[in-house]
């Protein structure tokens, strides 16, 4: 027997177990399960504590249709909670308990996420007194499409992780070795493939506003585009490779009378580069609205600038 290698391979395996527990002990405590009722009958989540005064954060499918349900911890305290806010097209909600108490997890940034890096899911699913799957970040820069009645919208930068995600796991923490929440696990896409909405400065900005107002603001050009190569002479001196061709603009929308045409290629806006729909839908939140934006676009291999003003999606 190579007892050198066992040696190897036990040291290893005792320090992912650490981690694992580590994650564990520090996040079960502020992970609570949700037990919501509606018309349309019972439905249960998971949700994770984000401040002391006992704001917890979960899916917006979890919640929809509810103003309010039963939080119960790992410790086995149960109280009862209030939707604060829910968000269908990031698929996220915040509730708030009666009782707070719980710990806060703490928030990561879920872009400095690497692909291989170990993760473990923690939720509280179906009343169980908490469940702990690990695994690894499988994929970065997901799309999911997420719906809110007729609007659809892309949720992007979606993580891919092959840790296992149980029935109820929705709401729960996907967090990383150091026990920073940096994903809300929001679906199963297929046997052992789980998906999380990342904790970014989007995200932050969304649980602001879920928790000041109650609801999401988004702003509206009125311009549909794809991703289009840019001419490489072009893409040299940007240092950006790909734009969105403007394959619809409606009319009298804040793009239309901005002068934006068919054909356009978007380079950047507000000085941020428009590689993909999901770099130009980061921009279209509330603090956009009424505010001059000013677009930097290719049309017949010449450079122009517009200004827009984005208003209020409805």
């Amino acid at each position: 027997m190579d007892t050198e290698h066992t040696g190897v391979e036990s040291s290893a395996l005792d320090a992912y177990s650490r981690v694992v527990t580590g994650v564990a002990a520090a996040l079960l405590p502020s992970v609570a399960a949700l037990g919501v009722r509606t018309p349309q009958g019972t439905g249960a989540g998971s949700a994770v504590t984000f401040t002391d005064d006992g704001l917890l954060i979960t899916n917006a499918h979890v919640v929809a249709g509810a103003t309010g349900g039963t939080a119960t911890f790992a410790a086995g305290t149960e109280t009862r909670f209030d939707v604060v806010g829910a968000d269908a097209l990031s698929d996220l909600a915040v509730v708030r308990v009666h009782q707070p108490g719980a710990p806060a997890a703490p928030l990561g940034n879920a872009d400095q996420l690497r692909i291989g890096q170990l993760v473990v899911a923690v939720g509280n699913p179906m009343g169980l007194a908490g469940s702990v799957t690990a695994g690894v970040v499988s994929g970065l820069g997901r799309s999911l499409p997420a719906r809110d009645g007729r609007r659809l919208r892309i949720i992007d930068d979606v993580i891919q992780t092959d840790a296992a995600l149980n029935p109820g796991n929705s709401g729960g923490a996907l967090a990383d070795a150091t026990g920073t929440v940096v994903g809300v696990n929001t679906a199963v896409a297929g046997y052992g493939l789980g998906l999380a909405v990342p904790i970014n400065a989007t995200t932050r900005q969304i649980l602001g506003e879920l928790v000041s107002t109650g609801r999401v603001r988004r702003a509206w050009l009125g311009v549909a585009g794809l991703p289009t190569p840019l001419p490489p002479p072009l893409a040299d001196r940007l240092g950006q490779k790909l734009g969105l061709r403007v394959v619809e603009v409606v009319p009298a929308s804040p793009a239309g009378l901005a002068g934006i045409y068919l054909g356009d290629i978007l380079l950047t806006a507000g000085g941020t580069p428009l590689p993909t729909v999901q770099a130009l839908q980061r921009l279209m939140l509330g603090p956009a609205i009424g505010v001059n934006l000013p677009i930097t676009l290719l049309r017949k291999n010449a450079l122009v600038d517009v200004i827009t003003t984005p208003t209020e999606l409805t």
